[in-house]
């Protein structure tokens, strides 16, 4: 018979100054996780990562954009629990204390987002998380007029790029990582706007485009889009070899081993140090990962797991996966963005930056997911891709009058160079990034 014993420790290595909460403090925001009231988690407005501990109990939440990562430490005098951003982090700090041994990176559990993850007594043996939801959209709750449903999601978006600006020093400048697609685009076009009517000074801002070697579609796309809103003096491409392009660097850095999450982050580990290299005081930037997600612009024929209606009749799919009860579910990984976000949050981390997404913020996510999909596209793929250009185009209308370009979705990692320049530095296989990664912890 095992006896347990009651969690001695919670180790908490997670940096508060990661959690950008516009209606609280850290702390008040953690208190609402320590009380697990799942309706007070999802009233906190931003990207958070918190724990929290209310007697035996440890309670953990995020949001979509910042990862979190536990694991049980067993000593002598009881368990810990070691919580951190990050595998390394955790890794280090066993070494640290003399607790090598028991680590590997598959022992390691990332919280899901939108969860409330509780761990009560943990022991020997240990027990299960619970899993309580703290976030449910509705579906499929908006009209279907294009142009209503663009206001209303894009004046989310707004609201949330308004929110950050006010909360930023007044004189440090802000760079968008631009490729001048649909999300970059409105995420750009959005700040310039907001700036003006808050009455900041627009000479802070940047479209940040990456190029390798000089090339690269999206560097023309960019051009082309800021030369037709008559906005290209804010334009900076940010030149590089191709020899960064580097995806065991990426590997490292992301901590994992998916194919396109560790192309896209290899592509903005270049970006950001590039914009490092040429600003060494630069902070603070905003993206749109978590547009395609919202809108469901992914090419569903390339995985052979999905069908048009798996994507639309499951809530959250794209940020979530399968889900916590799936037997697809990663204990280690999550799903969706849940996990993908690790390709964005790593690299601005690792080269300093203070990196935000309005895409990811629960606020927009409830209203993308309220959008009819299926009355909208009858389940057809055609109008299921060209539904995200309409939509955010007539929403920027709606929001800044601005005409926004829309062009062809292309990913970030095939618009910084040619597709055959980068073959050799980005391989298309999974076994090589599984190969990399247990390269990395040994395992």
């Amino acid at each position: 018979m095992h006896q347990s014993h009651p969690l001695r420790e919670v180790i908490d290595l997670t940096d508060p100054d990661r959690n950008i909460i516009f209606n609280l403090s850290v702390e008040e925001a953690r208190q609402r996780v320590a009380d697990g009231d799942p309706e007070g988690v999802r009233a906190i407005d931003g990207h958070f990562a918190l724990v929290a501990r209310r007697g035996e109990t440890v309670r953990m939440a995020r949001s979509l954009s910042v990862p979190m990562r536990y694991f049980i430490v067993k000593r002598v005098d009881g368990p810990a629990l070691v919580v951190a951003h990050r595998i390394d982090a955790i890794e280090q700090w066993l070494k640290h204390k003399g607790f090598a041994e028991q680590f590997h990176p598959t022992y390691t559990r990332m919280v899901p987002a939108h969860y409330l993850t509780e761990i009560v007594l943990v022991g020997c043996p240990d027990p299960n998380p619970k899993y309580v939801r703290y976030f449910t959209p509705e579906r499929e709750t908006l009209p279907t007029d294009r142009m209503e449903i663009g206001a209303r999601y894009i004046g989310a978006v707004a609201d949330a790029i308004e929110k950050r600006l006010r909360r930023l020093p007044e004189r440090e400048p802000i760079g968008v990582c631009f490729s001048g697609g649909i999300d970059s685009g409105a995420v750009f076009l959005l700040t310039y706007h907001l700036m003006l009517k808050l009455g900041l000074n627009p000479s802070r801002l940047k479209a940040f485009t990456l190029s390798i070697d000089g090339g690269g579609s999206d560097l023309d796309q960019a051009r082309r889009f800021l030369e037709t809103v008559d906005l290209q003096l804010f334009h900076e491409p940010i030149d590089v070899p191709a020899e960064w392009i580097d995806y065991q660097e990426a590997v490292r850095v992301i901590e994992d081993y998916k194919p396109l999450d560790i192309q896209a982050g290899a592509m903005l580990l270049a970006l950001c140090r590039g914009i490092r290299e040429r600003y060494p005081e630069w902070r603070h930037l905003i993206d749109g990962d978590g547009g395609d997600e919202n809108l469901k612009d992914y090419p569903i024929e390339e995985n052979p797991e999905l069908t048009v209606r798996s994507v639309l009749n499951n809530r959250l799919l794209y940020h979530e996966g399968w889900g916590v009860e799936s037997i697809k579910h990663s204990l280690v990984y999550s799903g969706g963005l849940s996990r993908g976000c690790t390709r964005t949050y790593a690299p601005t981390s690792a080269l300093g930056f203070e990196g935000f997404s309005p895409f990811m913020l629960p606020s927009v996510v409830e209203i993308a997911e309220g959008i009819p999909f299926i009355a909208l596209t009858d389940w057809r793929h055609d109008r299921l891709y060209s539904l995200k250009g309409e939509v955010v185009s007539a929403g920027v209308k709606a929001v800044t009058g601005w005409d926004m370009p829309v062009f062809e979705k292309r990913r970030f990692q095939h618009g910084g160079a040619a597709r055959e320049a980068l073959a050799s530095r980005l391989p298309a296989s999974e076994e090589v990034y599984r190969r990399a990664f247990q390269e990395v912890f040994g395992g």
